[in-house]
């Protein structure tokens, strides 16, 4: 099944920053923003995209990423 991954983890990696300090920033609870990063997540606002961008200083992009599935068979022509 084609997914999308979140790259929460190494973006708060690469900025030195802590769970819980972007979640206050954000105005989340950090078990909701820890189940965001696990990628256990089904939705996620466009506010709260919004709010982790402008405290990360990234585009969506770089939060979010499509996996398709390599087991997809790729579509017969007729």
């Amino acid at each position: 099944m084609d997914k999308i991954i979140v790259r929460l983890d190494v973006m708060l990696a690469e900025r030195k920053m802590q769970l819980g300090q972007l979640a206050s920033r954000v105005g989340l609870t950090p078990a909701n923003l820890s189940i965001l990063k696990t990628g256990k997540a089904r939705a996620i606002r466009f506010s709260t995209l919004r709010a982790l961008c402008r405290e990360l200083h990234c585009q969506p992009g770089d939060l979010l990423e499509y996996q398709p599935d390599d087991e997809q068979e790729p579509q017969k022509r007729v």
